[in-house]
């Protein structure tokens, strides 16, 4: 069973001062460097929540729609979506299936396993470094955000000397819900998802079914930091949990296509 300890009092922040992340650029250090200079540094049990935008900027996971040809199937889905072509080749090409049409969206089920509006391809802040070439530009999700999330808790640590949690977030909706949440699409040091069956209520009855998406629950607070614009506030640190380490990634959350009612 995952051990999770929340006390009555979180502590969130939003790391200053951090550039326009650009392909290649080393996200552990700009961190680091960004952390020194407010005059803050990790400490032990620290969760950094890490927007999956500037992920992708480092991954060079820029698409220009100049260069995509779009196909008959994705002219067609276009029309009936309202869409750019070339933006529903991409959609489809990061996808397993699409789940539903609208105007306006495309729903699918991402190649990551996760239902998500127009694949998580994202047009807001997506401006790469102007030696990239024509656009307009488009930003992709992270290849594989477990992964990433794992080669910067590990960067981390082994700077910081200390265990930490990092969550890669992103802002999705929901299909009985209005309104975009934040969710975590990578997960690395702490439990993804919280096991809490076993332990005892108000009343001594134990827990039978519950289990918390702590990856979720903190991608949708540090969202609250992080800002949807022009904040720039990609990185927000969350202090005050208590976790034992944990190697589950944010696949964890993932229902199963089978149960799955809603797509």
């Amino acid at each position: 069973m995952s051990s999770v300890q929340v006390g009555p009092e979180l502590r969130l922040w939003a790391v200053p001062g951090l550039p326009l992340v650009q392909p290649g650029d080393a996200l552990p250090e700009l961190l680091l460097s960004a952390l020194e200079r407010a005059g803050e540094a990790l400490l032990p049990q620290d969760v950094v929540v890490v927007t999956s935008k500037l992920c992708s900027r480092a991954e060079g996971r820029f698409r220009s729609l100049a260069r995509v040809t779009p196909s008959e199937r994705a002219q067609a889905l276009a029309r009936q979506c309202g869409k750019d072509p070339r933006l529903v080749e991409l959609i489809l090409a990061e996808s397993q299936s699409v789940s539903r049409v609208t105007p306006g969206a495309l729903i699918v089920r991402h190649r990551l396993g996760f239902v998500v509006a127009n694949a998580g391809i994202d047009a807001s802040n997506a401006q790469p470094a102007r030696e990239l070439g024509e656009g307009p530009w488009v930003l992709l999700l992270p290849e594989a955000p477990d992964a990433s999330a794992a080669r910067l808790r590990h960067a981390l640590e082994a700077r910081v000397g200390a265990p930490l949690g990092v969550v890669l977030s992103d802002s999705f909706g929901r299909p009985f819900r209005l309104g975009t949440v934040g969710t975590a699409l990578g997960v690395a040091g702490l439990p993804a998802l919280w096991d809490q069956r076993g332990r005892l209520d108000l009343h001594g009855r134990a827990l039978e079914h519950t289990f918390t998406a702590l990856g979720d629950q903190l991608a949708a607070a540090a969202d609250l930091v992080a800002g949807q614009a022009a904040e720039a506030r990609p990185v927000v640190i969350v202090r005050g949990l208590r976790f034992t380490p944990s190697e589950q990634g944010a696949e964890a959350l993932l229902r199963p296509a089978e149960e799955d009612l809603y797509a």
